[in-house]
């Protein structure tokens, strides 16, 4: 605990941890799936520009409450959200709003890496091709190796462009799989456990990249790793059986929590 918290006190000195503006805000947010509750009235702000860890043990919420903010649980029949969720003030379960669009928005990068079975170029060219952000060839090829610039890659693959995404390391699928949620210029990125596959080497260097990109995105990530946590965000929420328990400055959650219920799983009593 004692190298966690000095990382966390660290983080939180180099990083202004007080809450930024809101970029999106989640208001008494009910998930069911079926007669079953997963998530109970949940009250969360995501900071822009802010890196919001979402801890807790398997099964507590968190990426159910993560699915909610790009509505990824539509795709799950018996899903139903109750609540509301914006997206600078625009409630993105309003009926006008367009899933598609909300979804390059609010891009997303899962557990296990998922590149597409195409070329590298393919896999980032993707997004922008389906949303019309390039108009001619010379565009999409200056925003595949802009985005692979951003991921931390290009340098490892500029001269393989051309060959299967699939065929990179696991540690360069994720982080393709980064410049491809970024090639659509998307203002928020949810990460769900995006280490988790990952070796220790390949996970620093995505965690390096998580540093880098909050610069100019707004990042929630789910993680198991308490460590990860303190090394990478700002803010931190803590979820316990599908309540948000306790949520706060990521130096004050790691090292002076207000609820015994974060403080009996920070320092490893459950969980």
């Amino acid at each position: 605990m004692n190298q966690m918290t000095e990382i966390a006190l660290e983080n939180a000195i180099t990083s202004a941890a007080r809450p930024l503006d809101a970029k999106m805000r989640g208001r008494d947010v009910n998930v069911f799936y079926g007669a079953k509750q997963a998530l109970f009235d949940v009250n969360l702000d995501i900071g822009e520009r802010q890196v919001t860890a979402l801890i807790g043990p398997s099964g507590c919420g968190k990426s159910t409450f993560l699915r909610c903010l790009n509505r990824m649980n539509d795709t799950i029949d018996i899903a139903r959200i109750d609540g509301s969720i914006t997206l600078d003030g625009q409630d993105i379960y309003d009926p006008k709003i367009d899933v598609v669009e909300l979804r390059a928005r609010v891009g997303m990068v899962f557990q296990k890496p998922n590149p597409f079975p195409k070329s590298i170029f393919e896999n980032v060219a993707y997004g922008p091709k389906i949303h019309g952000l390039a108009s001619n060839k010379t565009d999409l090829e200056e925003i595949v190796v802009t985005s692979l610039k951003k991921a931390s890659l290009y340098e490892e693959v500029k001269d393989r462009l051309h060959e299967p995404g699939t065929g990179l390391s696991g540690g360069q699928q994720q982080r393709l799989c980064i410049a491809r949620a970024i090639a659509v210029s998307p203002e928020v990125i949810l990460m769900d456990e995006p280490c988790s596959a990952l070796d220790p080497i390949a996970t620093a260097k995505i965690e390096e990249l998580i540093d880098e990109l909050r610069a100019n995105f707004t990042i929630v990530i789910v993680t198991h790793s308490m460590q990860q946590a303190a090394r990478v965000s700002q803010r931190t929420a803590f979820f316990h059986l599908g309540v948000l328990v306790e949520e706060g400055a990521t130096e004050q959650i790691f090292t002076a929590p207000s609820d015994k219920r974060t403080q009996d799983y920070v320092t490893g009593r459950f969980g």
